[in-house]
This record gives C-alpha cells, structure tokens and sequence, in this order.
C-alpha cells in the first residue's frame, strides 16, 4: 500500500492506475464521499462496500493503493511527458462536458486540441481512395485551423493524420494504450512528426499494452475532443461504428462519405448516413455542419498544392474529362484517374456534369 497523496492530480493518477477502476466507478466514489477522493481512497470497506456499482474486486483493488504514482510521475518526466487533470488550464473544454471524462491524461507534445477539432476516422484496411480522401479532407480542413484527432492506426488514422502535417497544420493522436508504447511499429516515425506542433494522448498508465476494452474506452476520448466526427470507411462492426456512436451519445455533428454499395469497407458509412449522419459530397458539406465558409480554400491555380495543380491544369477553358480522357491526357491509370477527380470533387475544385465528366466549378 502507497501513502495517500494530498494533491488532486496525484490523487487522481492515483485511482487511474488502480486495478478495476475507472472514470465511471471514479465519479460514483466522488459523489458517495462529497466530492472527496482523499476521504474516498482512505475510508474503510464496509463504507466502500456501500457504493453503488463497486464489485469486491474493485473495492479491494481501493483497500490495496498498490499503483507506485510517484514511480510514474518520475517516469513520466523522465520521457517529458506531462500528466494533466481537468483543473488545468490546457484541459480540452469539450472534455469537461463528459460524464465519463478520463481522470488523467499523459500527454506528449508542444499543445493540445482546441474548440476547432474535428476527428477523421475509419478503417484500418481502408482502400486507395478512402485514404486519398482522408488525407485530402484533413489537410483542407487543417488549411482552415482546424486540428485534425484520430487514433495513429493503420489506414484512415495514418492519412488523417498526414494530411494535416501536410498543410503544417496541427493534429492530435489518442492512443488506446499507455503513452510510452508505439503501436503499430511503423507509426514512430508519423508520431515525432505530430508531437512538434501537435500531440500524442492517452489515458492510460505507463506500459499498459492495448486490450479488447482499451480501444473503445480510446474512442469516447477521440470523439468527446471533436466538434464532429466524419467517418470515411467502414465496416458494419468496425471500432469506427463504436466512435460514431460516442459521437451520437455527446451530441457531436457527426458525417459520413458514401462508397461503392458492393465494398465492405463502406457498409458501415451506408448505414449511420440511413440512421441520419450527414452524408459528405463535398468540404463544403462538413463546413456547414459547422456553421462555417470555405472562405480561404478557393485558391487560384499557381496557390494550390502540386497535387491538385496537377490535374486542374487539364480543367482549362471549359475543358471536361471523364477518368478515361484524364488518364489519357496525363499518362496514367484510369483508377488514378477516377480517384483524383472524386478527391477534387469533393475539395470543390470541379463540377460533375450530367454526361459524368467534371468540369471546373
């Protein structure tokens, strides 16, 4: 048993790193002790026994104080990790209207989401163009000033994520396991990248590995720090589906983008678009979601990212394509094709005609 702490964030690492308990079971002791968590964690069974909702695993698990928090503080500042509570300033607001916010988050990086954040997320077996759109959504929206929150996985998360760097813009990872570990391994890399303007969270202790709850105790986080969550690609009973939800739960705008009725990967998109998510056509759909104008992202040519002067270029005087002419013109695959003039579609670089071809809008 470690001595009790007389510090509020102390003591609230200390119940984050107890066996069994959590947020919710957290704010029950709270509230059964007046606010209280000293007079919480030092009372005795029988009246931890009285709290609704804690098993004997649990109350024991509070009896036994057996998580080392100065130990984890040191190691924490030992990696310049910093532990933050909701009492501080840098605390997100949109946190604060959570029931279950998290007691602690172990934070690594120079600044923490804002108001103006949205999260993108979806599959981690995503396909060429739910990545192309990810990354193309993140960096306009991150043009914008909007921080861009995902969760450093494979696929959807990846491309979010650098697509906002991609704009200099700022985005933000939750990772559903303890702040010194990098999963997957080639993430290293994408992860130094954000921690210089952005960041990396998490709520759990130091080297706690991933588990089957720890992901979507992850994703109340994702959704709980964005004003909307938009779904790009996913299954039916993909992790995504679970955020989506967390986002409904919150009262978050929360989108979705249609893709071919026969790809698994958008069956879950489909169904939260017939349960009444917004569906994306365009950036311009999201930002009225959001109360907001396109404003700066109507550039002219010799402004616009390489990416996309490439392909307008072909748009000139009227000029439509259609994949098959586009690939003709620019030397390159048709699907190539297809996907890039969806990706401008949707920026509102172009027009989709009756005939199917895209013209400049």
């Amino acid at each position: 048993m470690h001595p009790l702490p007389s510090d509020v964030r102390t003591l609230r690492l200390l119940l984050n790193g107890l066996a069994g308990i959590g947020p919710v079971s957290a704010r029950r002791l709270q509230e059964a002790f007046g606010g209280d968590l000293r007079r919480a964690l030092s009372a005795e069974a029988k009246a931890l026994q009285q709290v609704k909702g804690l098993t004997g695993p649990m109350v024991a698990s509070l009896l036994h104080r057996d998580f080392d928090y100065a130990a984890e503080m040191e190691r924490a500042s030992a990696l310049n990790y910093r532990i933050l509570h909701e009492a501080d300033a840098v605390w997100p607001a949109t946190l604060r209207q959570l029931w279950d916010a998290p007691l602690v988050l172990y934070m690594e990086g120079a600044a923490i989401p804002d108001e103006r954040s949205i999260a993108i997320i979806g599959s981690r077996h995503c396909t060429p163009y739910g990545a192309g759109l990810a990354r193309s959504l993140a960096r306009d929206l991150a043009k914008l000033g909007w921080w861009i929150v995902s969760g450093l996985a494979r696929g959807i998360d990846f491309a979010a994520h650098e697509g906002a760097l991609e704009a200099d813009g700022r985005t933000a990872a939750v990772l559903g396991h303890g702040l010194d570990l990098t999963y997957p391994p080639e993430a290293v890399k994408l992860r130094r990248r954000m921690t210089e303007r952005g960041c990396v969270l998490s709520e759990f202790p130091l080297g706690r590995p991933a588990d089957r709850q720890s992901f979507p105790q992850r994703n109340r986080i994702v959704a709980g720090l964005a004003r909307a969550v938009i779904v790009v690609e996913t299954d039916v009973d993909g992790g995504s589906m679970i955020t989506a939800r967390f986002a409904g739960e919150q009262g978050k705008v929360l989108c979705a983008l249609p893709g071919r009725v026969d790809s698994p990967t958008s069956r879950g998109c489909h169904a939260l678009i017939r349960d009444g998510a917004t569906l994306v056509s365009s950036l311009d759909d999201i930002l009225a979601e959001l109360g907001e104008a396109r404003g700066q992202l109507t550039l002219p040519l010799e402004k616009l990212d390489a990416a996309d002067a490439r392909w307008l270029k072909h748009f000139g005087g009227g000029t439509a394509h259609d994949s098959e002419s586009l690939a003709e013109r620019t030397q390159c695959s048709q699907a190539e094709a297809a996907v890039a003039l969806t990706l401008l579609e949707i920026k509102g670089y172009l027009l989709r005609r009756s005939d199917g071809r895209h013209e400049r809008a």
